[in-house]
């Protein structure tokens, strides 16, 4: 069986070719550096099989972070390259098209895009720049699958290509020779989308373009996710699913089995069952939020909105030892921690690279957090909701801070690739919404159910007085909150989305909520991440993050519980 490999420059859409040939979901985006690790696939043709890997982008060979070298080791191994271009760059792609002949081993040049190539006033002599490079060149547009047939019939014309350069003067020398050759440009008048790329880059423009997005973004996500639960959630759970659960339990004796499906309490908050608190957490509460956050991020990434805000928080970003690109990281972590801590592979400076997953952890709570904080909060008002969110954000930027101080190194200066503005399809937004819900269904879902089952078989226990009677009298001294909150506090380690959903049932004042949920998403990272974490900069740096995590947890929900304390004691409220 051949191996196939995919190279190309980053958002050049091998990621596109890979799913479009592969049947595999990937989830892909509009902006560089969204493969950080590899995938392979299989598939057949003319009753050959073959084995396709997709790796992340390259500019060059000469690589600098740990993704790039991963993708280097497997060119180094494979039996065809198809190189991905984006034809409507095809000037700096064709540096790491020659690199790759240089190689000597059979290859496809793929251009991509080609569709766009058009509206843009573009026109490429393909057949030409097949005879130059000498190497098989296949025009397609991986977003709509044209051309794509057409791509895997000419693996079996793949080729060594002839070409040659001496150095890197007489490469782009040959590359400006190809382009005069093969590419011409007509003049054309700025569209509504280029225009508006303009405004998202400008000093001043682009600010309040960010902070005009990120707002309607949370008031979407606010609005629509109180929609979903109120008009279609809760009415589902209450009036078909819950009646069915309590009728298909009711011939189960009263007893420890019944007593984990449905619980004790009629309240499906109350009652920690399986079938009732498990459900409703997961499926009322939490995934209204889910559904819509990765609704509008899908369209932001797909759009090309992301480097963008990365290149506006740029100045603010290097004031605290970082660079825009590390924005991208931070917003993937607001979905799961997991992706946006591999997502640091791509940055090269290690300095940088630590506080940017300290920032992830301390600063931007994961979707389900979110949203339980959004759900649970909003019974008090906006008010605790806010300070929750400020009050993280307030103790990563001062941690983030110190640790710059700390560590020695430079922040690099930004270099980033800002992709066209595209229009997301609604085909592939939908398919990568049903990728994350299938996930969502998956992971998050079983795990909260788990979650809930062993408080239930605790409390069946009387583990839970203990718990309340030795860990809760800590937790109550130095934070304010009840002791019976103790075995929350440790499921957090297992899963920290499932901790704050978990608080539900404990009737917290205002003040208390704030408290347990800034404890909950600062203290300690779930398992998952945890190793992610382990992955990326080793155990020695990884224990110090989360030894630091845990200390700012503590310090910073003390003195808010302290806080509010002095409050109530001068009489305000």
């Amino acid at each position: 069986m051949k191996t196939i490999m995919l190279a190309g420059n980053p958002n050049s859409g091998k990621s596109l070719v890979f799913s479009r040939i592969t049947g595999i979901g990937v989830v892909s985006a509009n902006y560089a550096g969204t493969t950080v690790d590899i995938k392979k696939g299989r598939f057949r043709y003319h009753d050959n099989e073959y084995e396709m890997v997709d790796a992340p982008g390259l500019y060059s060979l000469e690589v600098n972070s740990d993704a790039e070298k991963a993708a280097l080791d497997n060119i180094a191994k494979c039996d065809i390259l198809i190189n991905i271009v984006d034809s409507t760059n095809l000037e700096r792609n064709l540096s790491l098209t020659l690199q790759l002949a240089a190689m000597r081993k059979p290859m496809v040049v793929c251009l991509n895009f080609w569709d766009d190539t058009s509206h843009k006033g573009i026109s490429i002599d393909a057949k030409e720049l097949e005879n130059l490079l000498d190497v098989p060149v296949v025009t397609v547009s991986a977003l709509s699958g044209e051309g794509m047939s057409d791509l895997i019939a000419s693996l079996e014309k793949s080729r060594v290509s002839g070409v040659s350069y001496s150095d890197k003067d007489d490469r782009w020398a040959t590359i400006g020779s190809i382009i005069d050759k093969v590419q011409k440009i007509r003049h054309r008048h700025h569209t509504v989308l280029e225009r508006l790329s303009d405004i998202s880059l400008h000093p001043v423009g682009g600010l309040v373009m960010a902070a005009a997005v990120l707002s309607v973004t949370f008031l979407i996500l606010r609005f629509m996710g109180e929609w979903l639960t109120n008009r279609l959630m809760e009415p589902f759970f209450t009036g078909i699913y819950n009646p069915a659960v309590i009728s298909f339990t009711g011939h189960i004796p009263y007893g420890f089995i019944r007593g984990l499906l449905i619980g004790y309490a009629s309240d499906p908050l109350q009652s920690f069952g399986i079938l009732t608190s498990g459900v409703y957490i997961a499926l009322v509460l939490v995934f209204p939020y889910f559904f819509t956050f990765y609704l509008l991020f899908g369209f932001l990434e797909d759009f090309g909105y992301l480097p963008r805000l990365a290149v506006v928080l740029d100045s603010f970003f290097h004031r605290i030892g970082l660079h825009g690109e590390s924005s991208i990281p931070i917003m993937l972590g607001l979905g799961c921690k997991v992706p946006a801590f591999l997502a640091t592979r791509t940055l090269v400076n290690k300095k940088e690279k630590i506080l940017t997953l300290t920032l992830i952890m301390m600063s931007a709570p994961c979707l389900p957090q979110s949203a339980m904080i959004i759900s649970l909060g909003m019974h008090y008002g906006i008010a605790p909701v806010i300070s929750v969110f400020v009050i993280l954000v307030a103790t990563a930027l001062v941690m983030n801070a110190l640790l710059n101080r700390m560590i020695k190194g430079k922040t690099p200066e930004l270099f980033m690739e800002i992709p066209s503005y595209r229009m997301p399809s609604i085909v592939l937004l939908g398919k990568k919404l049903w990728l994350r819900i299938l996930d969502y269904f998956k992971e998050v879902f079983p795990l909260i159910a788990i979650g809930v089952l062993v408080i239930n078989v605790l409390e069946y226990l009387h583990v839970i007085i203990w718990m309340t009677d030795t860990v809760g009298r800590g937790i109550t001294a130095i934070l304010g909150l009840p002791g019976e909150i103790a075995p929350v506090m440790l499921l957090g380690f297992l899963r920290k989305d499932v901790s704050i959903s978990l608080i539900a049932p404990f009737n917290l004042s205002a003040h208390q909520f704030v408290t347990a949920s800034v404890f909950l998403v600062l203290y300690v990272p779930c398992i998952a991440s945890f190793f992610s974490i382990i992955k990326e900069i080793k155990i020695k740096a990884a224990l110090a993050v989360v030894a630091l995590s845990f200390f700012s947890a503590t310090a910073v929900s003390s003195l808010i519980h302290l806080f509010f304390a002095l409050l109530e004691t001068s009489g305000v409220h």
